[in-house]
């Protein structure tokens, strides 16, 4: 029982760390249009460019760099989210599967509804334990230009240097203090239902290909691409309100997400909710592709390696 408890732990450790992994090269590979997304959530004006324009506008204002702004943040918060995603979706998936076994079902598969029990645990532990991480990452994203750099300078010419991760941190916490961090958590845990339909879906597609033939790479690449595509789709407009959220101590008083839908549709009609989709969805389909791509691949490599360290040994 305890060397059974002890694999199962190594399992989820590996599906952890191959989650945490596939998430860093796939954002590493998608940022550009995360920046491109996040900033017309929150920034009306740019909302209404295209994408070549918006690109055109960030590059001669901040230089390449500029698309990169909070990558690092961004790849650290992927990394602890993946990992604590993953390790607590697979704890839960274990459960489940002991339980199946114990009541003496035909199919350790999970069903519909046990693989969304799984998704909201894991994503509700998620949210909770990185929100503070995005919040930083979002202010990083979409910092605000002084009146000389956002006017006067001329095409071409740098504006003064970005801050940094901690240097964005430190001052979130002297100018707002500790309860800034958690900005947005309310609509980033009604957001868990993105991860919920996207592994749903991709979960119960798999289940039915595995009955005819083995998951490649390629395979998950398209499920994943499919399950993100939906679930974004759906789940966007409060994307678009956790983003404001997260900026919203920055820019003048905070406002509860009810009170921010309110306001967006006030101001700027229901398309408001709709602002930066478009590159959103390519990015969050593409990242979702690739991460479970390269996963799927990690997560064999990682397995590999850790039956040859015992033989070593």
């Amino acid at each position: 029982m305890a060397s059974s408890t002890t694999a199962q732990q190594s399992d989820n450790i590996a599906h952890a760390i191959s989650g945490a992994g596939g998430g860093i090269l796939s954002m590493a590979l998608t940022y550009p249009l995360i920046t491109l997304s996040t900033r017309a959530q929150v920034e009306s004006k740019r909302a209404d460019s295209n994408f070549l324009d918006a690109v055109r506008q960030i590059v001669q204002r901040e230089g390449l760099t500029g698309l990169y702004a909070g990558l690092d943040s961004a790849l650290f918060g992927i990394s602890v989210t993946n990992f604590v995603y993953y390790y607590w979706y697979e704890w839960t998936r274990s459960g489940f599967e002991k339980a199946a076994v114990t009541a003496g079902r035909t199919t350790k598969r999970l069903t519909t509804l046990e693989s969304m029990i799984a998704g909201a645990v894991a994503g509700s532990a998620t949210v909770l334990l990185t929100n503070p991480i995005w919040v930083v990452n979002t202010r990083m994203t979409t910092r605000k230009q002084n009146k000389e750099t956002e006017e006067s300078l001329l095409p071409g010419v740098k504006g003064p240097k970005a801050p940094t991760t901690v240097g964005t941190l430190l001052a979130l916490i002297r100018e707002e203090g500790p309860q800034a961090l958690f900005s947005g958590v309310v609509p980033a845990l009604v957001l868990v239902v993105n991860p919920i339909l996207q592994y749903t879906i991709f979960e119960q597609l798999k289940n039915v290909l595995e009955k005819k033939k083995r998951i490649t790479p390629t395979i998950a690449f398209l499920l994943g691409a499919l399950g993100k595509l939906f679930a974004t789709t759906i789940t966007y407009p409060y994307i678009t309100v956790k983003s404001r959220m997260h900026v919203a101590g920055r820019d003048g008083g905070k406002e509860s997400m009810v009170q921010g839908m309110r306001r967006i549709a006030d101001e700027e009609g229901y398309a408001g909710f709709y602002k930066g989709i478009g590159s959103k969805v390519t990015q969050s389909v593409l990242t979702a592709a690739f991460l479970f791509a390269f996963k799927d691949i990690l997560y064999e490599q990682t397995i590999k390696l850790r039956r040859r360290i015992p033989a070593k040994v």
